[in-house]
């Protein structure tokens, strides 16, 4: 990535620097702002509700991964040898008390204010429901009704507050639903009973939306916000030390936040 660096500073702006100073400069820049760490940290812990999503990162020969923290106001990157010890240094440890949004990742399972991104879902039903297996399409079908439905309803009591929580209008529906997941975790196609496990083992967790509607029903903050640094990733193939996982964990921080907050 110095390299391209130091081509782009050449090419475009008429400025000659070795990669040796490049390097240095993102260097010092990280620690420049390291001091603002804990006070990014601070105001996350604070925030109602977390968007938490993870990618693979390499350091030289170490494959590790990449963590995102998203609230409304901060970003928090942390790169680490497990996912697990990524989300613990930071939830866990700290005792954090609001929602977090994740995925089906096991890790996430320990914390009770719990939601899960119901895009993942949709696109898993929606690929059983274009299978050849005539079970799965049927499974598929009515995964994909039944969710649908619930986002219509979810949408329009954040308009407009129902009488009563959508888990009472709809609990003959989702009851009706659980029997055919419980139905469908034996059938012998792999994605079909995939799905219906990944339902039943998430269930409370899916569907405690219908009784916080103005809760977020995907993670796509989460996701966007990785997305800028899955293509630095491809260009610049990861960070080669520790101290440079580091820095570069420091230096997106600032300016995903930055980026939030239109700085």
């Amino acid at each position: 990535m110095r390299v391209r660096i130091r081509e782009f500073l050449h090419d475009w702006l008429g400025i000659t620097l070795s990669v040796g100073t490049i390097n240095k400069t993102i260097h010092e820049s990280g620690r420049a702002v390291m001091p603002v760490e804990e006070i990014l940290i601070e105001v996350a812990l604070k925030s109602g509700l977390l968007n938490i999503d993870e990618t693979s990162w390499p350091q030289k020969e170490r494959l590790l991964w990449l963590g995102v923290f998203v609230s409304t106001t901060v970003v928090l990157f942390r790169v680490g040898r497990r996912t697990a010890a990524i989300f613990q240094a930071l939830i866990i440890k700290n005792v954090y008390l609001g929602w977090i949004m994740t995925d089906g990742y096991q890790v996430y399972r320990e914390q009770t204010k719990r939601l899960r991104c119901w895009a993942h879902l949709i696109r898993k039903a929606r690929g059983l429901e274009e299978a050849l297996n005539s079970e799965a399409q049927y499974f598929g079908e009515k995964s994909l009704f039944l969710l649908n439905s619930l986002i219509a309803a979810i949408k329009q009591a954040r308009e407009a507050p129902p009488a009563q929580a959508l888990s009472i209008t709809y609990k003959q529906q989702i009851e009706e639903y659980q029997r055919l997941c419980e139905k469908m975790s034996l059938s012998e196609h792999k994605k079909t009973h995939a799905l219906s496990v990944e339902m039943l083992n998430n269930w409370a967790v899916i569907f405690t939306v219908l009784d916080h509607p103005h809760l977020p029903l995907t993670n796509n903050e989460a996701e966007r916000t990785l997305r800028h640094w899955v293509i630095l990733r491809k260009i610049c193939y990861g960070t080669r030390t520790d101290e440079g996982s580091r820095v570069f964990a420091i230096l997106a921080r600032v300016i995903e936040t930055c980026r939030i907050r239109q700085c």
